[in-house]
C-alpha cells in the first residue's frame, strides 16, 4: 500500500496527504491544519520521527510541539480520515516492514500506550 495515496474499505474522503509544512507553533497556528481526525507524520532531514493519529490534528500537532522528541522534526504532513487508528497502524506495518521492524526514533518508547 502506498504511503501518499491509500484507500481505505467504507472511506469516502480523497485520501490525500497534505504537502510537507514547516513544523513550528506560527505555522501550525496561522495555516488550515483542522481541527478534525487525522493523521500525521513529522520528519527531520527526511527520517520519520513520528506517526500520530488524532481526534483533532491541530492541537495534537501543537502538543507534539512541547515533547522533547517530536519538536525535534521539522516538517509535517498530514490526511484526513475517520479511520485515524487504522491508518496509521498500516503505516506503521509499512515502516517497519521498511525499517528492519524498527519503529519511527520518537516511537520507541511510546508503543506501550
Amino acid at each position: 500500500m502506498n504511503m501518499k495515496k491509500q484507500k481505505e474499505d467504507g472511506e469516502n474522503e480523497a485520501n490525500v496527504w497534505s504537502e510537507w509544512l514547516d513544523f513550528n507553533q506560527s505555522n501550525i497556528s496561522t495555516r488550515s491544519i483542522p481541527e478534525k481526525s487525522g493523521v500525521f507524520k513529522v520528519h527531520h532531514s527526511m527520517k520519520i520521527l513520528y506517526i500520530g493519529s488524532s481526534m483533532n490534528l491541530k492541537q495534537s500537532l501543537l502538543e507534539s510541539l512541547l515533547d522533547p522528541c517530536i519538536s525535534k522534526a521539522t516538517r509535517v504532513s498530514y490526511l484526513i480520515t475517520q479511520n485515524a487508528e487504522h491508518v496509521r497502524d498500516q503505516l506503521l506495518k509499512e515502516y517497519r516492514e521498511s525499517h528492519g521492524g524498527n519503529m519511527p526514533t520518537c516511537m520507541d518508547k511510546r508503543m506501550n500506550q
